[in-house]
């Protein structure tokens, strides 16, 4: 990469992300301020460190040509693959999940990385697979890619980042043109069991009286015996399409297949899901079920949020994290302490940032001089917007509590460190913008 190179990057997409890292630490370190103005953690400290490390690797990356990263993306993603597989093992656990590896105070979240580097490889398969694999196989496979580290950072269990590759996973191949009907069919069954999962929690602690109806979507026989019913429809269907090719018959195989796959989905979750995690579901439809347990984070949050007024009480002087109302408030939290600090023109500047990174990265995706380039921005793209939909949702209390950090604001080295690796593999993209 030669000097005048560097005049090429996109300096919006980069100055946004430093600017929004910068509002990390500033309200980390506010975070860290006790009632009597004493300062109590080193947190601010490390995240100027890990801020500084992820800038310095954002241009480091982006002088590398990304297109070598197409032959190593199957080793990175093994390699990560393997990391968190140790990490199930081995690794440490915090807040209950075994997210974590490392010596000391040092550790690394692998789970962080592996959002990156299964953007690489789905990316490198849906380009080498665009002109030799039929649409449904594409998306089989893609699945395939997607869902492993998944399923692996869901035994964690880390239930908030394993969802994050869902989105990628649609938004990737949506882009590389993949038939919409496969998209939407994985959309409907994730929707469908949310919905499945959410109504008999509903129906315990919010509307407190049986309905039968309900009861049934979690009982094992009556799950069995609806299955199997849907099952033989099913397969005359598909006997049918294949006899006679007529339309109506897939659809209802579509159909019936949402609904078998989402039924069985729906009550594998309440088996496998902890208690903490689903009274975060119950929580988030009423939060006063639990008002000084569960639900009592995002009480505060809210509370916080709308202290804050139109702009703000000023910097270093919020009450909510000064006098620790809310717990993991230089994490999943940042933003209610952030929004309770400078107010709703603070918040909306954070909104407009990320705005402004999904355009520029809207923006690369149309340069891009291959489609590698532009299905590995596209994940990139889905990753930084899920998170801020999902992190800023929960502290407004519209999202159910994931535990997804506010990437570039919330204190952690890994999450740090990856969202910039993420925009400098875009800056890389961009600055080939014209070579082919």
């Amino acid at each position: 990469m030669q000097v005048k190179d560097i005049l090429r990057i996109d300096f919006l997409l980069l100055l946004s992300a430093i600017t929004l890292t910068v509002f990390g630490i500033l309200f980390i370190y506010s975070s860290g301020l006790s009632s009597t103005g004493t300062q109590g953690s080193t947190e601010y400290f490390k995240q100027i460190i890990w801020g500084a490390i992820g800038v310095l690797l954002a241009l480091g990356i982006a002088m590398i040509d990304y297109r070598r990263f197409h032959n190593l993306s199957l080793y990175l993603y093994l390699g990560t693959l393997g990391l968190l597989i140790y990490t199930c093992i081995f690794g440490h656990t915090v807040n209950g999940a075994r997210a974590w590896i490392g010596i000391g105070n040092f550790g690394i979240q692998p789970s962080e990385f592996a959002k990156i580097t299964t953007i690489l490889f789905l990316a490198r398969y849906l380009d080498s697979s665009k002109r030799k694999a039929d649409s449904f196989i594409r998306f089989l496979v893609a699945c395939l890619i997607g869902f492993i580290p998944m399923a692996i950072v869901l035994i964690q269990p880390d239930f908030g980042t394993s969802l994050v590759f869902i989105p990628i996973l649609l938004m990737m191949t949506f882009i590389a043109g993949v038939s919409v009907k496969y998209i939407i069919f994985l959309m409907a069954f994730i929707g469908l069991t949310a919905l499945f999962m959410v109504l008999p929690l509903w129906q315990d602690y919010i509307f407190k009286n049986a309905l039968p109806s309900l009861m049934m979507i979690t009982n094992l026989r009556f799950i069995g015996i609806i299955t199997l019913a849907l099952t033989l429809i099913g397969l005359l269907a598909l006997v049918g399409f294949l006899l006679y090719k007529k339309g109506y018959f897939f659809w209802i195989v579509y159909g019936v297949g949402i609904i078998i796959f989402s039924l069985g989905a729906s009550y594998l979750s309440h088996r496998v899901l902890k208690d903490y995690q689903l009274m975060r579901l119950i929580v988030f439809l009423d939060p006063n079920v639990d008002p000084r347990g569960a639900g009592w984070n995002i009480i505060q949050s809210i509370t916080a949020i709308g202290s804050g007024g139109f702009l703000g009480k000023g910097y270093l002087e919020g009450t909510h994290s000064h006098y620790r109302f809310l717990p993991q408030q230089s994490t999943d939290f940042i933003f209610s302490i952030f929004s309770e600090e400078w107010g709703f023109m603070g918040g909306l500047l954070v909104f407009c940032l990320f705005l402004l990174i999904s355009l520029r990265l809207v923006r690369i995706m149309k340069t891009a001089a291959d489609s590698f380039g532009v299905y590995m921005v596209a994940g990139l793209s889905a990753m930084y917007s899920f998170h801020f939909l999902i992190n800023v949702g929960m502290t407004m209390g519209i999202m159910p509590i994931t535990g997804i950090p506010l990437l570039f604001m919330s204190y952690g080295g890994s999450a740090v460190i990856s969202a910039m690796s993420g925009i400098g593999l875009a800056l890389s993209v961009y600055i080939r913008r014209f070579i082919r």
